[in-house]
């Protein structure tokens, strides 16, 4: 009984603070303490990743799921920020001193920043009266940066440093709650902007470093640790494309859809944008097609523009994401891999603009909407019903511009190795509707009509969404001008070609007198809906009995 009262008060605790949260950053924070509180008062739970020194405020999905871009973790346990521990004393009873600035540097795991104030002439304004906040890159980003970009900050009589860590203050003091997504605060360099963004699973980032410990009280200002250095940002996504040697392609093909515009003017934009050598992978045919053709082309850049601005770290498991193109794809990570759609082509993060950021790929994403009916089959599990269209002769039909609809079995509805035939080139030519069609469009009792000439009648029933005796076994795909069902067995052409294949079958066939029984105009109409198809209705019993 104490369990459960013990339980039921966790849970409710736990609705109780996150609901009192005024940031999702404050959410996991909560959700951290109440997971810590038996270690002691003022404890956070942290999920660390193995092998790793990254840890991470926890909410309840990692907490049992105990992964952070697919990698395992383990709980640790640290002082909640503001408190630490006393010796002797269970869990981190005491609050940290309340210093300046400059101490509090050396208090929160940012010594090498403290040191570089020193060298660059700032620890007397950052001990003296004012209220800053500072981003104060942890010793590990210090380390992090390539020699030659530290060497470059700390020569030239140190004023490029001292620019350096300007940049990283904002006059003026910001706790995490006024963090908000998509906010940029004038830095104190030049009044060049940073760029916030503060994550709905509590993750907060600065010019897309994120902020490792936040909120660290001192008498003139703030200090919020980061786990990176971060440069000064100018210019918009479109400019960072345009000098950009390695984005030629890409550079002409938005020039070439108008949408120049668009990432020049101010945005949260996410680019995944794929390199000459991404677009270089693709078949020549297949790329002269797209570039060739505005709108599948427009379609192709708008599939790799998310609507909202993500950076690498915000990212902690696969989320869908919705494109301007209006489909979706699912960006996540494995380890220090950004992946999209489960693959990790990402090959350089987070080049921020002041409208968005920019991740560039080595793999050319391209959406349904600009593939031909051949692609879309290409791409599916129905190999065998691409190789048998193509074998019939059918590649004109599926590489063209006809608005077509293909019923694709899947591999499983064909019964060992086939032949093509006569027989089987008909049989093909039959799975081709002459019309672009959806699903959700179709109706019971609706007429189709092939390229064969052959009609073929719809079927709706509560659960499924059938086409003669195949029904639809996936999610339609929709080219730019055909679409493709895929089906779960292969349509019966008519009595011959089912009494020709192979197994045994069972016939209940109707005599003569059968047929004459039936009023004459229902027999007229049967007749008009062509015989073979009323044979092969019958033909749904033929099953071994």
């Amino acid at each position: 009984m104490k369990a459960c009262v013990l339980v039921l008060g966790l849970g409710l605790a736990l609705v109780l603070t996150v609901c009192a949260a005024r940031s999702p950053y404050q959410a996991v924070l909560q959700h951290s303490r109440i997971r810590g509180r038996l270690q002691g008062p003022n404890v956070c739970a942290m999920q660390q990743i193995k092998g790793t020194d990254k840890k991470y405020f926890t909410n309840c999905k990692q907490w049992y799921h105990r992964k952070i871009c697919g990698k395992p973790t383990v709980i640790t346990y640290e002082c909640c920020p503001g408190y630490e521990k006393i010796p002797g004393e269970k869990g981190c009873p005491a609050a940290l001193p309340l210093v300046n600035i400059y101490n509090t540097l050396g208090v929160v795991g940012a010594s090498t920043t403290q040191m570089y104030t020193d060298r660059a002439k700032l620890r007397e304004e950052i001990e003296g009266p004012g209220s800053f906040t500072f981003f104060a890159p942890s010793n590990e980003a210090w380390a992090a940066l390539p020699t030659e970009i530290l060497d470059a900050l700390v020569s030239n009589v140190n004023i490029e440093l001292l620019n350096a860590l300007h940049y990283h203050m904002v006059n003026r003091r910001l706790t995490s709650e006024e963090l908000r997504h998509g906010s940029s605060f004038a830095s104190m360099y030049q009044d060049f902007h940073v760029h916030i963004h503060h994550y709905s699973n509590g993750i907060v980032t600065v010019n897309c470093a994120r902020l490792i410990k936040p909120d660290q009280h001192a008498t003139n200002g703030i200090v919020h640790v980061v786990d990176r250095v971060i440069t000064a940002v100018s210019n918009n996504v479109h400019t960072l494309i345009d000098v950009d040697e390695d984005l030629e392609t890409l550079r002409t093909a938005i020039a070439a859809t108008g949408l120049t515009a668009m990432l020049e003017e101010e945005g949260q934009y996410t680019i995944f944008a794929p390199t000459d050598e991404a677009f270089e992978k693709i078949p020549q045919e297949t790329l002269n097609r797209i570039l060739g053709d505005p709108v599948a082309l427009k379609d192709l850049l708008n599939y790799h523009i998310l609507k909202h601005m993500h950076c690498a770290e915000s990212i902690v498991s696969g989320t869908p994401m919705e494109t301007l193109q209006g489909t979706v794809l699912e960006v996540g990570c494995d380890g220090d891999q950004m992946t999209l759609n489960g693959k990790a082509i990402i090959t350089k993060k987070d080049q921020l603009g002041t409208n968005g950021v920019i991740h560039y790929i080595n793999e050319l994403l391209i959406p349904d909407s600009a593939k031909t009916l051949l692609e879309l089959a290409e791409g599916s599990a129905v190999a065998t019903a691409t190789k048998l269209f193509v074998e019939a002769g059918l590649s004109p039909h599926l590489t063209g511009s006809e608005p077509l609809t293909m019923l694709a079995p899947l591999n499983d509805a064909f019964k060992g190795s086939v032949t093509m035939t006569p027989g089987i080139k008909k049989l093909m030519t039959n799975h081709i509707v002459k019309e672009q069609l959806s699903s959700k469009a179709l109706y019971h009792g609706q007429e189709l009509e092939t390229l064969g000439g052959l009609k073929l009648r719809v079927f709706v029933y509560r659960n499924s969404l059938c086409i003669e005796n195949a029904c639809i076994a996936a999610h339609d795909k929709t080219g730019r001008y055909a679409s493709m069902f895929t089906v779960d067995k292969v349509l019966t052409a008519g009595i011959t070609e089912l009494l020709n294949q192979q197994g045994a079958l069972t016939f209940f066939a109707p005599t003569n007198d059968a047929f004459n029984a039936l009023p004459r105009p229902e027999l007229n109409k049967l007749l008009q809906q062509r015989s073979c198809l009323f044979i092969r209705t019958l033909s749904y019993v033929t099953s071994d009995l």
